[in-house]
């Protein structure tokens, strides 16, 4: 088939890469502009230099909207589209634009984790496995009705870099694979249930707060939803913000007020943390390793001299 790519940083890359070793044909591909947002090293390949690379056209766009572009890919005879890390809204009128539609590909098994930085909230919320889905662009993000999955088990270890490592080589195979459903069948497409539906939103600053109140499982596991290169977990620290690198969970129950510098656990120190710490039923956070304010980085018990310090 002939295709235009709509897709964006490495994920786009490696999928435009796939389709040049298919039997299909990309015939326009669609980016968004390559500077003027951060974004972790570990996404930092072109799929525009690609495309030019082998003298497919390349449009950049912020959303993909307008007219032009809708003419443009009529122009180009493409029978199906298919997106890739595309960040902001397709129209109707330009996802509608090739003969067959467009396929979205997403990093979540949907219907669940629908919207923004669905690997780091499923490790967040602790989550066992995750995926990828290749699904029709309908008017509702990331709602239309599912052509093929592929799924990643979760280890206990893992962080979002590792699970984005595990992910980003199934696109190409996946979409191949949604494009042999669409052309010889079985046609036999899942609709999403709503009621197992969830939407997220993207993550900022403050989400990577720790909030002592919570149990340390979940901020073990928001920890290592936020390790490097990705924005550190943090808290405050005598005034200044002190990012959390590596955590665990502490080997006994610990009692007291959330946030207190507890006791030394081999090279780390316990935080008391959880739901009704005072009561003494739930396990603390151990920090194992920190990042100051001037970004220097400390074994947890080197940094905490003495116990007794409040984290804020």
């Amino acid at each position: 088939m002939r295709v235009v790519l709509f897709g964006f940083q490495k994920w786009g890359a490696q999928l435009l890469a796939a389709l040049l070793d298919s039997r299909h044909e990309v015939v326009l591909t669609v980016s968004h502009p390559e500077e003027g947002e951060w974004a972790p090293e570990i996404f930092d390949e072109s799929m525009g230099d690609l495309a030019r690379k082998h003298d497919i056209p390349v449009l950049y766009r912020e959303k993909a909207v307008d007219a032009e572009l809708v003419e443009a890919i009529r122009e180009s005879g493409a029978e199906i589209g298919l997106a890739c890390n595309w960040r902001t809204w397709i129209s109707p009128e330009v996802f509608s634009a090739p003969a067959r539609g467009t396929v979205n590909t997403h990093d979540s098994l949907l219907p669940r984790y629908a919207g923004f930085s669905p690997l780091n909230w499923a490790l967040i919320n602790g989550e066992s496995q995750v995926g990828i889905t290749a699904h029709w662009m309908d008017a509702d993000l990331d709602r239309g009705d599912i052509i093929t999955q592929r799924t990643v088990p979760v280890t206990p270890t893992d962080t979002t870099e590792d699970l984005f490592a595990r992910t980003v080589p199934l696109f190409g195979p996946l979409s191949l694979d949604a494009f042999d459903r669409i052309e010889f069948g079985p046609h036999d497409w899942l609709r999403q249930d709503p009621e197992h539906a969830s939407f997220f939103h993207k993550r900022a600053d403050p989400d990577n707060r720790i909030h002592w109140d919570r149990s340390a499982r979940d901020l073990v596991n928001l920890v290592r939803a936020q390790t490097g290169p990705y924005p550190n977990a943090w808290c405050l620290h005598s005034g200044e913000r002190l990012r959390v690198l590596e955590a665990s969970v502490s080997r006994e129950r610990c009692g007291g007020t959330i946030g207190r510098v507890f006791a030394r656990e081999g090279r780390g120190v316990i935080v008391v943390a959880g739901p009704e710490a005072w009561r003494g039923r739930q396990y603390g956070l151990v920090l194992q390793r920190v990042l100051d304010a001037r970004g220097v980085e400390h074994v947890a018990g080197d940094y905490f001299r003495r116990m007794g310090d409040y984290l804020g």
